[in-house]
């Protein structure tokens, strides 16, 4: 009984230790107590009739003998019942201190493997980054170990294992590193050179607004050509800061303020063409200002007849033919001298967005 107790106990031990969400200990406790209770009336019965063959002792060592093995037959229930969790824990528990020592030796191979590299290699960002993030799993492995706790010495040992994957991928990543950051200088170079090719057009696009149009049709772009001038600027900046970085042998570096200029050429390129795409876009409607208006009308009727279909224009038909009244009033935008052709644009916008949101919620109530 004591060993068959033994073997269960363990596994529960394993099983709270490592699962603690699904500890079984309380499952465990009513037979354990059993067990317990069974061994020591059998030891108090030896204790008291040793020797003794009277009735008394008979029945005493009789007794003792029926507890104990029904307390047997519970620890093999147990078991039976919770078998396959109790061997997984007990063997899962017992192959923790090799995970330890593989993911010990795994942290040292990787370690030895940026002492073997260049020396420039260990200034890398990279490297410095991955190298500490191992130091500290090692050191939360260890911690873990020392308190005996098993889930978390299997937790820190996959960290450090992973950490030591990172810090060797980042070591052969290096050499590659100042390749990659010439061939980026090179390419963002001539990026430099384009966009500010493209804000030289900014200036007389703008104009073009001013001139040509309703001055409200460009008041939230006025201060995008001395923006976009300043981005192009910083990133000019950056370039040189990469340039420097590169030459000091320090390609990651670079890579960063490459990386750090190309955002910034990309929201002066946005800055560029949110103007000459606004000259655009405002010929356009004022060389035929009722397509828009057409296409709205039409998706309107569209969303008017789904609700008809559907048999839902007691609900939606109203708040459609409410939109009719907004489409005409966007009109008047047109009217005067000056028309204001964005104001007229983002009106019918907003409008076909919302019928387009009515359409979502009756093909959506359909279901």
């Amino acid at each position: 009984m004591d060993k068959r107790q033994s073997i269960a106990s363990t596994g529960v031990d394993a099983i709270r230790a490592l699962t603690p969400a699904r500890d079984i200990t309380s499952l465990w406790n009513k037979t354990e107590k059993q067990c317990f209770e069974a061994g020591a009336a059998y030891l108090a019965a030896v204790d008291q009739f040793d020797g003794i063959t009277t009735p008394a002792a008979q029945n005493a060592f009789d007794n003792a003998t029926r507890a104990l093995g029904e307390a047997c037959r519970a620890v093999d229930e147990f078991y039976r019942t919770h078998r396959i969790d109790l061997e997984q824990a007990r063997s899962t528990l017992a192959a923790t201190p090799r995970l330890v020592q593989d993911a010990k030796a795994l942290a040292q191979k990787a370690q030895l493997a940026v002492a073997a590299g260049e020396d420039s290699y260990t200034d890398y960002p990279s490297i410095r980054a991955a190298w500490q993030t191992l130091d500290a799993g090692v050191a939360t492995l260890d911690r873990a170990t020392a308190a005996n706790d098993a889930l978390g010495v299997r937790n820190a040992a996959a960290a450090v294992r992973e950490a030591a994957a990172a810090l060797e991928a980042a070591v052969e990543a290096a050499p590659a590193r100042a390749k990659e950051a010439r061939s980026a200088l090179s390419s963002v170079r001539t990026r430099l050179e384009a966009v500010r090719t493209r804000f030289e057009r900014l200036a007389p696009a703008f104009s073009t607004l001013l001139r040509e149009f309703n001055v409200a049709s460009s008041a939230d772009l006025s201060a995008n050509e001395h923006t976009s001038a300043r981005y192009i600027e910083q990133a000019s900046e950056d370039l040189a800061a990469a340039r420097a970085a590169a030459d000091a042998s320090n390609p990651e570096q670079a890579l960063d303020y490459i990386a750090q200029a190309r955002a910034r050429l990309a929201d002066a390129e946005a800055l560029v063409d949110a103007v000459t795409d606004r000259v655009e876009l405002l010929r356009a409607v004022k060389a035929n200002p009722q397509e828009k208006e057409r296409a709205v009308r039409f998706t309107l009727r569209d969303a008017q007849q789904l609700a008809v279909n559907r048999g839902l224009v007691a609900e939606w038909g109203s708040v459609l033919d409410a939109q009719l009244a907004r489409i005409e009033r966007a009109s008047t935008a047109l009217s005067g001298t000056h028309p204001d052709y964005w104001s007229y644009l983002q009106d019918l916008n907003t409008i076909s967005g919302f019928i387009s949101g009515v359409v979502d919620r009756m093909r959506g109530s359909a279901h």
